[in-house]
C-alpha cells in the first residue's frame, strides 16, 4: 500500500507539474513577457534597472537564455531602452554579458520604427550567479578576488574605450559562473555615451548610482564627471570581496560626509590624511596584509578623479602582475561618438512628436544646436574645464585614505 501510495503521488505530482508548465508557458504566467512560443521553463530572475529579468529554454537551440522586458511608457523611456539596445549590441567582449538578440513582443522581429512599440525584449546569456550572492557567503580568498577584479578591470577597459560609461557597477551587475571562474558586466539600463571629443557638462543626467558605490565627484558634481565614476566604483567592488563588507555601508551620511568636505579648512584636513596614513589600513584593511594590494586601493579610491587608476593603468599596476597581459586586453575597434548620442536625442523627440512632422522639424533643430554647441566645446577647452576642477578640489587630493579611517 505505501509502495502504491507513493506511485499515486508521483503520477499526481507529474500531472500538476505539466499543467503547471502548461500555465507557464502563457504570456500571462510569465509576468507579462509576450515571448511567443519558441520559449519554455520560465524562472525569474530578479528585476534590473528598467526592468523585469527573466531565464528560459529557447526550443530551437536548447539554451537557456536571459531575457530582459523594457517597457515603454514614455519619451524617456523609449530613450533609455533604444540607448540600452544601441549599446549592448556592440560590446562584444569575453568579459561583457553577450547579446543574443532583440525583439518585439511575441517574438517578432523589430520594426524600422521601435518607438512605437509597448516593450522590448532582450535576450542575453543567462549566467550562473552574481557576485552579490557570491559575497553573502563571505568575502573571498585574495586569489579568487585577483582573478574575477582582474576580469572585471579587463570588460571595463573594453567599455571604457568604446566611449560608455557603465554608471551603476555593483556586484548586482557583475555576473560570474563559478565553475569557470568567468566574470562578465551586465545591466546596462543606467548605461552613457560620453565622447571625449566633447565637453558634455551640464548635458549629463544626475547619477544614479547605488549610493554605496558613489564616487565624490558624482555626489559634488552629479552633471559632470567622466568614467572616473566607474573605476571609484570597482574600487569598492574590490574592498568588498577582500572584506566581506560594503566599504561605505557602515555610519555614512551622505549629506554630512558632502559638507564636511566643502567646509572643513584644508589645514585639518591635511592632518585628518596623516592620521590616516599611520591608522586606517591597519584599522580597516586588517585582511588586507599586501602592500602592493594597499597602494592598488588607494590609488583607485583617490578623491581626485583626474588622479584616479584608469582601467588600462590599473590593469598593469603589480597588484594584477600574475595576469596582466596588454595583448590580451582589447579595445573597441569601432567606438560610439556625439551623433551616436545624438540619435536617441532624436529618438526621445520623434516619439513625443507623435509623427507630427512641423514638431519632428523643430525637434531636428533642437539637437542640431545641441551639436552646435557640443562643437564648440573643444577637447581643449574640456581640458581648461578639468583643470579648473584640480583646483578647486586640490584639498580632496590630499584626503585619498582619509575616506577610509571616517568610514569605520
Amino acid at each position: 500500500p505505501k509502495t502504491a501510495t507513493t506511485s499515486h503521488r508521483l503520477n499526481c505530482g507529474r500531472e500538476l507539474g505539466s499543467s503547471t508548465m502548461a500555465r507557464q508557458d502563457t504570456p500571462f504566467f510569465l509576468h507579462g513577457f509576450d515571448l511567443g512560443g519558441h520559449f519554455v521553463d520560465p524562472r525569474p530572475l530578479g528585476t534590473g534597472v528598467t526592468g523585469l529579468v527573466l531565464s528560459a529554454v529557447d526550443q530551437r537551440t536548447g539554451q537557456r537564455v536571459a531575457i530582459k522586458k523594457l517597457v515603454m511608457r514614455d519619451a524617456v523611456t523609449v530613450k533609455h531602452a533604444m540607448r540600452e539596445v544601441k549599446i549592448t549590441r556592440r560590446l562584444h567582449h569575453e568579459n561583457v554579458v553577450r547579446v543574443h538578440e532583440v525583439l518585439a513582443p511575441y517574438g517578432r522581429p523589430l520594426p524600422r520604427d521601435p518607438t512605437q512599440l509597448s516593450a522590448l525584449y532582450i535576450f542575453q546569456e543567462c549566467m550562473e550567479t552574481d557576485l552579490a550572492r557570491l559575497l553573502e557567503q563571505g568575502p573571498l580568498t585574495t586569489g579568487h578576488a585577483t582573478l574575477l577584479f582582474y576580469q572585471l578591470l579587463r570588460g571595463l577597459k573594453f567599455i571604457h574605450s568604446a566611449n560608455v560609461l557603465h554608471r551603476d557597477l555593483k556586484p548586482a551587475n557583475i555576473f560570474i559562473n563559478t565553475d569557470q571562474l568567468l566574470l562578465k558586466i551586465g545591466d546596462f539600463g543606467l548605461a552613457r555615451i560620453v565622447d571625449p571629443h566633447y565637453s558634455h557638462k551640464g548635458y549629463l543626467s544626475e547619477g544614479l548610482v547605488t549610493k554605496w558605490y558613489c564616487s565624490p565627484r558624482l555626489l559634488l558634481s552629479p552633471n559632470n564627471y567622466t568614467k572616473a565614476i566607474d573605476m571609484w566604483a570597482a574600487g569598492c567592488i574590490l574592498a568588498e570581496m577582500l572584506t566581506g563588507r560594503m566599504l561605505f555601508a557602515e555610519h555614512f551620511n551622505q549629506a554630512s560626509y558632502i559638507s564636511g568636505i566643502q567646509t572643513h579648512p584644508v589645514s585639518l584636513l591635511c592632518k585628518v590624511h596623516i592620521l590616516a596614513k599611520k591608522q586606517c589600513f591597519r584599522i580597516r584593511w586588517h585582511q588586507v596584509r599586501a602592500k602592493e594590494t594597499v597602494d592598488f586601493l588607494e590609488r583607485i579610491l583617490t578623491f581626485n578623479p583626474m588622479d584616479r587608476l584608469t582601467a588600462e593603468a590599473a590593469l598593469s599596476h603589480p597588484f594584477l602582475q600574475q595576469y596582466s597581459c596588454p595583448e590580451d586586453e582589447p579595445t573597441s575597434s569601432h567606438p560610439f561618438r556625439i551623433e551616436d548620442e545624438l540619435e536617441d536625442s532624436l529618438v526621445t523627440e520623434q516619439s513625443l512628436s507623435n509623427s507630427n512632422s512641423q514638431a519632428s522639424s523643430i525637434h531636428w533643430e533642437r539637437c542640431v544646436d545641441l551639436c552646435c554647441v557640443l562643437e564648440q566645446k573643444s577637447l581643449a577647452k574640456h581640458n581648461e574645464t578639468q583643470e579648473r576642477f584640480r583646483h578647486q578640489h586640490v584639498r580632496l587630493n590630499k584626503l585619498h585614505s582619509q575616506v577610509i579611517i571616517r568610514l569605520i
